[in-house]
């Protein structure tokens, strides 16, 4: 029973996906996916079923498809982090290994029906070194595409940090647990786990799958891939942030130092006088098109002058504008909350975070301290 609810929630969500409004390649990937892993669970079923007794030719569902589930998981990730790589054909390279391994069975599927029934009820004997031989290459694969994944994941997450100032939504974090959950069933593969518990928990991670990618919104679709007076946040004691700049990527920039400083100018000037950081989905495209600059002399400037990311720096003013607005009494009606909305934040747990990685307090500790500076 629970092989034929895997198969139904597999093509109810790849169904949900396909059709959902505004959907986009990755979401392709993702609906195909999931109508895969329904064909694969419905190939394991027909094993334990007794159905690929009299239909023998099932046994080509779970041959070739046990190696798509890698690939898919790789080209959905990338489709969400990397959409212009697909504008060439070469994606399709990744199907040759599952198509060499339906070929690698013909041998056996022209065998006398009889012949191929004995050797699925006697788990393949006969062919042991096959087996052994799909089962370690099955691994290779899988262990192939979950660390080339978690590399796509890893680099999605460094890049978003220079282009978004929210990251909610973006940062595939669901993903990495999705990931970690996929990097374990390979290596249960690997040391011969047992099937059944193997496709058992599959409708976990159906669930886990439909629910997030449903959800998921695109990032890089609008994106070019290549009260007291804000000027005391300009000038004030910066609130110090750890972060690794790679100055080597401008290396070769084209961007001086006298022009940097005037970009830099520009900049305060225009959040000091239209306040952009409280733009909740500002983008560094967003400001870059804002000052009439390509986005990576924007980023550059952040980076080398402010010493900081391009998310960083507009959270740091949105903290700053924080402080100003939660010291003021007749802000105290409302909650910290609703002023971090005010500030640009579009969640509790985004401010809350960045709160403290900015200030080492949470935000009523930090009232508390400015309320007992104030009694003394």
């Amino acid at each position: 029973m629970q092989y034929i609810i895997g198969i139904f929630i597999a093509f109810f969500l790849a169904v949900l996906i396909l059709t959902k409004k505004g959907s986009n390649r990755a979401d392709v990937f993702l609906g195909v996916w999931l109508i895969v892993i329904g064909i694969h669970i419905f190939g394991y079923y027909s094993f334990v079923s007794g159905i690929i007794y009299t239909i023998p030719n099932l046994m080509w569902l779970n041959l070739p498809y046990a190696f798509v589930h890698g690939p898919m998981l790789y080209l959905y990730t990338e489709a969400l982090t990397n959409p212009e790589r697909f504008k060439s054909k070469r994606w399709l390279l990744h199907f040759v290994l599952p198509i060499l391994i339906s070929f690698s069975a013909f041998p056996v599927m022209f065998l006398p029906e009889n012949v191929r029934i004995m050797i699925y009820k006697n788990n393949g004997r006969g062919y042991e070194n096959y087996m052994l031989d799909w089962t370690i290459l099955l691994g290779i694969s899988g262990v192939i595409y979950v660390i080339s994944t978690y590399i796509l994941l890893f680099k999605h997450k460094k890049r978003i940090l220079n282009q978004f100032s929210n990251q909610e939504k973006i940062n595939l974090n669901w993903l990495r647990f999705l990931l970690y959950g996929m990097g374990i069933t390979w290596v249960i593969i690997i040391l011969g786990g047992s099937d059944k518990w193997i496709f058992s928990t599959s409708t976990v991670l159906l669930i886990f799958i439909g629910f997030f990618g449903i959800r998921q919104v695109g990032i890089f679709t609008d994106q070019n891939v290549e009260i007291e007076s804000i000027d005391e946040l300009i000038i004030e004691e910066p609130i110090v942030i750890e972060t690794r700049i790679e100055k080597k990527k401008y290396a070769k920039s084209s961007l001086n130092e006298d022009t940097a400083k005037d970009i830099h100018r520009k900049l305060q000037h225009l959040m000091i006088t239209e306040r952009l950081f409280t733009e909740p989905e500002l983008t560094l495209t967003d400001l870059a098109t804002r000052l009439g600059i390509h986005p990576n002399y924007l980023s550059q400037v952040i980076n080398d002058l402010e010493g900081v990311n391009f998310y960083d720096y507009i959270n740091t003013l949105r903290i700053q504008e924080f402080k100003i607005l939660v010291s003021l009494p007749e802000n105290k009606k409302y909650t910290f909350l609703s002023l971090a909305y005010e500030c640009g934040f579009n969640s509790k747990s985004a401010f809350n975070r960045f709160f403290k990685k900015a200030t080492n307090l949470s935000p009523s500790e930090y009232l508390k301290n400015i309320n007992k500076q104030y009694s003394e």
